[in-house]
């Protein structure tokens, strides 16, 4: 007999982070007909959400109590320990035959010990980190990457359904998160490529629209040059994802590089940069802004081209 039994109306959600992702991440999972109890620091970045219909709760664990499947989206490792295994956190609040996920980018060995110490209450914990920004998860496009229990990852389908296009178990517990580390890898060494390209473009005075059209749909083409790539040539470096918590993850896969006595040069160098636009003040904005520290570095005032 299956373990679990998810769907729209039968099964209640928890929400914890209603940020920049995770406001939508929820909506899509509500409009799919789960019914819904949130929690975030800021009550009024969930009042969307509340209009919507979702039940309010004061704490992490009084979340959990109220729900079947709790998710939770949070911002730097601390927060994840915080909500999940804190005193009034996730676990505190969970009776045996839940299931957590943390949709979190997080540290691989803080998800192997919230799966132990959710084990140790027959509760099923899941890594689920996710890649596509602000947009993909406004339009249901994200990759999510899976660590954890298969039985209760296949469960969870209708919920990955609803807010993503590709989701794919990686492994045990803590796989979810290397993959998504290695997803922080290529994007990080693609937007030094993507900033340096369209700083070239400027200085040899090209049409940078013109020039955009014809680079992206070409062997150079990625995510980044199309969604990111657009905005920094519009100065639009607000944060689809903040600039702080790309350097959480770079530092997290350097951390995890040194373990496993790799030598990642190209990722320290884009980690290094992004030290740099935060020390500038870039801490809240897109991961885009990069363009900003590499143009001034070359004295160069972009938003003034």
């Amino acid at each position: 007999m299956a373990r679990y039994s998810i769907g729209p109306g039968k099964t209640r959600i928890g929400w914890i982070g209603t940020g920049v992702m995770g406001g939508s991440m929820c909506g899509h999972l509500m409009r799919a007909g789960f019914a819904a109890t949130v929690f975030n620091r800021t009550r009024g970045k969930a009042e969307t959400l509340l209009a919507a219909g979702a039940k309010w709760a004061d704490s992490p664990g009084a979340v959990a109590e109220a729900s079947d499947v709790i998710f939770t989206i949070v911002g730097f490792p601390a927060d994840v320990r915080e909500v999940i295994l804190g005193p009034q956190g996730v676990v505190a609040g969970c009776t045996a035959g839940k299931i957590i996920v943390d949709m979190t980018t997080s540290e691989p060995s803080l998800a192997v010990e919230i799966a132990e110490r959710a084990a140790a209450v027959g509760v099923a914990a899941i890594d689920a980190p996710v890649s596509g920004g602000d947009v993909g998860a406004r339009e249901a496009k994200l990759s999510i990457m899976l660590g954890g229990d298969a039985e209760a990852i296949d469960s969870l389908t209708p919920c990955w359904e609803a807010m993503g296009k590709t989701f794919l178990r990686q492994g045990g517990p803590g796989a979810g998160q290397h993959a998504k580390l290695v997803n922080q890898i290529l994007i990080a060494g693609n937007m030094v490529g993507v900033c340096e390209a369209l700083l070239y473009a400027f200085k040899a005075g090209l049409d940078l629209d013109a020039v955009m059209r014809s680079v992206q749909t070409g062997a150079a083409g990625s995510w980044s040059l199309s969604n990111l790539g657009t905005r920094i040539i519009a100065n639009n470096f607000a944060p689809g994802f903040f600039v702080e918590h790309f350097v959480k993850d770079l530092g997290i896969a350097l951390g995890e590089a040194r373990r496993m006595n790799l030598c990642l040069p190209g990722l320290a160098l884009a980690n290094q940069l992004y030290v740099s636009l935060m020390a500038h003040g870039g801490s809240r904005m897109g991961t885009q802004a990069l363009e900003l520290a590499l143009a001034g570095m070359s004295n160069v005032d972009w938003r003034k081209r």
